[in-house]
């Protein structure tokens, strides 16, 4: 059974997959939405990767440098060792901004004796669509497209050019470097440089994630969720991704296969207020700067996504020529969910906007500049909230009202009128307010079920689903609360299953989920804590925190028999998630604990 069991470099440009046999199998150019040049990871046989390649008498193993994104993959043989200390640039300059180029650095250190190897160097252009070309400079290898010769990337080393194309057995040694570049590079380029790289490359992670608060208990896995949330971030938009890649599928064989390179303002928005809640305040700021370029005017309207730059049209299509993830087909780039009404999804947005004003006061022009924003987002949960949508689910066919998006669009006009409060615009905040009031008594009246005892997905139905457990976390209800409680118990019972959680078990576009959202079982954890359960919230967490990857990595899905790592990956929600569910059963290190307002 093959898993996902890779490791991921970025530095919040890019990112690159790294299998723990050392092979770099997804890896796109220049930015994280580019096409890829390395497309092992949906197709096997013809998607291209870069690799080093051993006799079985090696036994490999992977493991990040603590505390950073730079990843070590040791080969080990009776003849000898070597490791790959992989990693992309990113440390600020002089100038205080940031290095970020598009390129992955190898850097190949022998350790023992004198082991043998051999480099696969195969990429393909454009999502492997088209043949490339290598040519031999006195400095690089420049491989091109054989349609587009503009499209090229650039590999400089200390090995013999010919020797690395060729495949050919090498016994190492010396120290070999590789850097693979999406520009030619202007600096010489030798093993100094990568390893000055190496070693700002290392500082900078290191002094970021010393920034982020401490636990006594699950430190480790939370720094390494942080790291992780923040090598998604887009450095030049502060937008941040759902996930490093394409069509990973949720399920072996079936068709959920979706592209989540794109900023989703629900995940966004999650893992803002995630490292807000860790002390990383700078990612909020660039982020509410996003929002600010993407509404270029007060008539703009939301969308529940974006492009990282901020582009609206996310068209999406299938890549016919790749077999995809274990054959699971199709492969598609773009996302069509774009143009999808979704009403929840101002609500994430609207809250992190609150701790924004709480925590950041900027000048009477960025004040101001928000306060448009926000009465625009007013607006539009003004004029949508009673209509049926399509849910945090995305359904494509179906629209409902769906009992979360409700209580998102109160979440939206409950931190909207605390925002008004906090300008003194008490004729604004009243009148939110009431509208607000008119949510959770519809919600209440019509989202309860009082035959199931429980709140249920929609109006209409009598479905359970596991978005109602985070209710209470966003101040809807209090944990305490009778229908709260008997809320989560049903859920529990409905849609828990060996040890993992269901989204909801309701037929949808495409079958019968079969697979557990990640996510949704962080969020059993989190309310079984609230509602007085800690014992089993720590222990079905302590059985999640076994299923991450070999380097403490989470997908989105997980298969409810066999606990393999299923859907798009490393995913930002299922990070955030362990974070939020690791703070509420670990205690600070500081003697302040931090209080949501």
């Amino acid at each position: 059974m093959k898993n996902l069991d890779y490791g991921v470099i970025g530095n919040c440009r890019t990112a690159a997959l790294i299998s723990k046999a050392g092979s770099i199998d997804w890896l796109c150019l220049p930015d994280f939405d580019s096409p890829s040049v390395f497309t092992k990871l949906l197709d096997e046989e013809n998607g291209g990767s870069f690799s080093f390649l051993v006799s079985e008498e090696y036994t490999v193993s992977q493991k990040y440098l603590e505390n950073t994104n730079l990843l070590i993959t040791k080969f080990e043989a009776p003849d000898g060792a070597f490791v790959s200390m992989d990693f992309m640039p990113r440390y600020r300059t002089i100038e205080q901004k940031h290095y970020m180029p598009p390129e992955v650095h190898r850097y190949v250190r022998v350790i023992r004796g004198k082991p043998k190897m051999r480099v696969l160097y195969d990429p393909k252009m454009n999502y492997a669509g088209e043949k490339t070309i290598h040519a031999i400079f006195p400095n690089y290898i420049k491989t091109a497209s054989a349609v587009d010769v503009e499209d090229k990337i650039y590999l400089y080393s200390n090995l013999d050019f010919h020797t690395i194309l060729n495949g050919e057995e090498i016994t190492l040694t010396n120290n070999l470097f590789f850097l693979l570049s999406y520009n030619q590079k202007l600096v010489t380029v030798d093993e100094n440089r990568v390893l000055l790289d190496y070693e700002r490359t290392k500082v900078y992670w290191l002094n970021w994630i010393n920034r982020s608060r401490e636990y006594k208990q699950y430190g480790e896995m939370v720094n390494r969720s942080m790291l992780v949330l923040k090598l998604m971030s887009y450095q030049k938009s502060g937008a941040m991704l759902a996930a490093v890649t394409t069509s990973l599928p949720e399920s072996i064989g079936e068709t959920r296969n979706w592209d989540y390179r794109f900023c989703w303002i629900r995940d966004a928005s999650m893992s803002i207020d995630t490292l807000l809640h860790m002390k990383h305040h700078g990612a909020a700021e660039r982020f509410i700067g996003f929002i600010k370029r993407i509404l270029k005017s007060r008539d703009d309207t939301f969308q529940i996504m974006y492009g990282i730059r901020g582009e609206r049209e996310l068209t999406e299509e299938i890549l016919t020529h790749l077999a995809g993830y274990e054959n699971s087909y199709p492969v598609r780039i773009g996302n069509a969910a774009y143009n999808q009404l979704q009403n929840d999804s101002l609500g994430y947005l609207m809250d992190v906007i609150y701790k924004y004003y709480l925590y950041f006061p900027g000048t009477l022009d960025e004040v101001e500049e928000i306060w448009e924003v926000v009465r625009n987002m007013v607006r539009m949960v003004l004029k949508t909230w009673r209509s049926p949508d399509q849910s945090i689910w995305e359904f494509r066919t179906r629209e409902l009202n769906f009992v979360f998006s409700k209580v998102m669009s109160w979440v939206a006009l409950d931190r909207a009128s605390l925002i008004a409060e906090l300008l003194h615009k008490d004729n604004y905040a009243e009148l939110w307010r009431q509208e607000a009031n008119s949510i959770k008594e519809e919600v209440h009246e019509k989202g309860w079920n009082e035959e199931l005892q429980c709140f249920t997905q929609a109006y209409e139905n009598t479905d359970y689903d596991s978005s109602l457990l985070l209710m209470q976390f966003y101040d809807f209800i209090n944990a305490k609360d009778e229908r709260y409680v008997k809320t989560v118990k049903a859920i529990k019972d409905n849609l828990f299953h060996n040890g993992l959680m269901y989204r909801y078990k309701a037929e949808d576009d495409f079958g019968t989920p079969t697979s557990s959202f990640t996510i949704c079982t962080f969020w059993l954890i989190e309310a079984l804590f609230a509602i007085g359960e800690v014992d089993e919230a720590r222990e079905i967490f302590e059985s999640m925190i076994s299923y991450s990857n070999h380097v403490g990595l989470y997908s989105e899905d997980l298969d409810f028999d066999t606990k393999r790592q299923l859907g798009n990956f490393p995913q930002a929600y299922s990070h955030l998630a362990l974070i939020n569910t690791a703070t509420l059963l670990s205690e600070e290190k500081e003697l302040s604990r931090f209080i949501r307002p």
